[in-house]
């Protein structure tokens, strides 16, 4: 499994937050061939990105939104106030995830999305991991779990627990993702054995295949596709 943690960070709350989400990822994949890294968003291109099984990607919520040229040169101005003792990220007034994302290629692999953010109601912070899902979804990948905050106090450092969540997040991620592949795993068996029915099904001609047709009196909406009976896709 090979996953790639991208992410823009200010004053390194959100580095940190990714940097225990990559952590918590690889402690359930130990014993299997997996490759986690972490890296801000400057440092991964879209190439690289593109051959990632699955994309972790966050952002700090600048504005009920993800991180723009303003909000960027605003955050330097708060790094500048001694009073405010914040230290601006080296790559912070670059191009950020938002950015990069514009860029980013078709694919079809599997992806998560976080963010940092106020400790307020949503409504009135908003969630940049939320455009970040959305636009990932507009390139074909899949989401394995839902978009997700992490907290960060008034003065812009993260709440004691939310590097200890961030770890456990990073767990889900993997499970959700082992999970996923043993259900293509199973659904490509499962279409191999439909391919099988039907090679044998042709040795009998027109004739012989009612003795194969399922019960077609089964109601509505239990299965029943094109007269063969298939599994109830799972959510």
């Amino acid at each position: 499994m090979n996953v790639t943690v991208v992410y823009e960070s200010m004053f390194g709350n959100t580095r940190r937050i990714a940097e225990r989400i990559a952590q918590g990822i690889r402690t359930p994949l130990a014993g299997r061939p997996h490759r986690v890294i972490v890296r801000h968003v400057s440092a991964v291109t879209v190439e690289e990105a593109a051959r990632a099984d699955v994309l972790v990607v966050g952002a700090p919520t600048h504005a009920n939104g993800l991180p723009r040229p303003t909000t960027r040169a605003e955050a330097a101005r708060w790094a500048a106030d001694p009073v405010a003792d914040l230290s601006l990220e080296a790559p912070a007034l670059g191009a950020g995830v938002g950015e990069w994302l514009e860029a980013l290629p078709s694919g079809d692999g599997l992806f998560a999305t976080f963010d940092t953010r106020a400790d307020l109601a949503r409504r009135l912070s908003g969630f940049a991991s939320r455009g970040i899902a959305e636009r990932l979804e507009a390139t074909g990948r899949l989401s394995v779990l839902e978009p997700t905050s992490f907290m960060v106090t008034t003065t812009s450092h993260p709440e004691a627990q939310e590097l200890a969540r961030a770890s456990t997040w990073g767990e889900m991620i993997a499970h959700a993702v082992t999970a996923a592949e043993r259900l293509a795993l199973s659904e490509s068996a499962a279409h191999d054995a439909d391919d099988d029915d039907v090679d044998r099904l042709a040795g009998f001609g027109a004739g012989g295949v009612a003795a194969f047709a399922p019960d077609v009196s089964a109601e509505a909406g239990e299965g029943v596709d094109g007269g063969l009976l298939t599994p109830r896709p799972i959510g």
